[in-house]
């Protein structure tokens, strides 16, 4: 069976914003559960990136020499044939797959679909539930709000690894001409925007 591309909005070859180590991140295009609030609106249209071929992403990920993946979106299970593929990829290179979803494990893993069942198989950690802009979470690095978990899927991370409490960080680039800005910042930034 042919892997379709991956619909991406947005990448960034190495990071550490995105998850524990260097990571490549791909945010991908099309997110059906539209929290309010959620800091990539833009990536909710599925036609709102471009189509990249599985092999060339894969070859990008091992070029960037990075600890490995982080997908998020978007929502990276609406693609999860695409991504499965990626992160198979990543995973049988040495790499780390850390994905974000919006769904609950639970649900997804109910789900009568091969491709979201090879995704979770291959995700070593995975962060779930819906942003809720009124619960933000102050604590633990890269979650947006309380109610998201961390799940160990794999003995790769672990809870007690320090930088799950470093402070978040908001990075903004200047790539070829465009403003392109990730990560979460700090609470604190957050106030301080605020009162200015």
């Amino acid at each position: 069976m042919e892997v379709p591309p991956l619909v991406v909005a947005q990448r960034v070859a190495r990071t550490d914003a995105e998850g524990p180590g260097l990571r490549y991140a791909v945010w991908v295009a099309g997110c059906t559960i539209r929290c309010p609030g959620c800091c990539n609106p833009e990536m909710f249209d599925a036609r709102a990136g471009e189509a990249i071929a599985i092999e060339t992403l894969a070859d990008d990920v091992r070029r960037a020499a990075v600890d490995g993946l982080t997908l998020l979106g978007g929502e990276p299970f609406e693609q999860a044939a695409a991504c499965a593929s990626l992160a198979s990829a990543v995973a049988s290179a040495g790499g780390s797959v850390m994905v974000f979803t919006g769904y609950l494990r639970e649900d997804l893993e109910r789900r009568d679909d091969p491709h979201v069942r090879r995704l979770l198989a291959v995700t070593d950690l995975l962060v779930d539930g819906p942003y809720m802009r009124d619960r933000p979470e102050t604590s633990r690095r890269w979650i947006g709000s309380a109610n998201q978990r961390m799940h160990f899927l794999s003995s790769r991370h672990f809870p007690g690894d320090p930088r799950l409490s470093a402070p978040n960080q908001l990075v903004i680039r200047l790539e070829r001409g465009s403003l392109a800005v990730h990560g979460f910042p700090a609470r604190s930034l957050f106030a301080r925007a605020r009162r200015s």
